[in-house]
């Protein structure tokens, strides 16, 4: 396939190919992937070959957890499994990376549900296009869940999917809290400090 790509700057078609690859990632202009193109080109082979194989085991092993809808390569991932989380105690992200914002804050002990999206009506993208169906699921009765927590990012999409999971819950009468405003307006869980994530926890409200 390499040999069928057109040289382009003077660069094998092998280079052009995955500077094309490379270009496809999110943040990465065609600039940045000649940088790593030329990087990967100059170390060793065996380092080289360790990315590969790295990049193929987690696209054939890593998948959702079945009941978190987090990151996991087992059928349940490693904070399900964990007898010491609180279970009635339920925190629901937009992604897996705000999960892992969360854990590294280590200030909560409770459990997740990834919805794996926001709702965003004007992309197409409603209730049933993420994990929405699921966290009721798990929350409805007889589930005997002391608090769920809304953690979706302080965005237009993340305040109306809290809405709509608040207006939701309410009739079960479960306590529904939403994270404090120690978070930017805007801004994404995944690039926020561990103080800042503390803050939110702790002075979290009720919707």
């Amino acid at each position: 396939m390499a040999e069928n790509l057109k040289r382009q700057d003077g660069l094998p078609p092998a280079m052009t190919r995955l500077v094309k690859e490379l270009s496809r990632l999110p943040g990465i202009g065609e600039k940045t992937a000649s940088r790593l193109a030329f990087n990967l080109l100059n170390r060793p082979r065996d380092q080289v070959i360790a990315l590969a194989e790295s990049l193929l085991e987690m696209k054939e092993r890593v998948g959702l957890c079945a009941e978190c809808f987090g990151l996991s390569d087992h059928p349940r991932c490693q904070i399900c499994e964990d007898p010491a989380r609180e279970r009635d105690l339920i925190c629901v992200l937009e992604g897996p990376a705000d999960l892992m914002a969360i854990e590294r804050a280590r200030s909560f002990n409770g459990v997740y549900h990834v919805l794996n999206g926001a709702l965003a009506p004007l992309d197409g993208v409603g209730p049933d296009d993420i994990k929405l169906k699921e966290l009721f699921a798990r929350v409805n009765p007889p589930a005997e869940i002391r608090e769920v927590i809304i953690a979706t990012n302080a965005t237009v999409e993340g305040e109306a999917t809290a809405l709509y999971i608040a207006r939701m819950l309410k009739p079960l009468g479960l306590k529904t809290t939403r994270l404090a405003r120690g978070l930017p307006a805007g801004g994404d869980l995944e690039y926020s400090d561990s103080a800042t994530l503390t803050s939110a926890l702790s002075g979290r409200r009720e919707l």
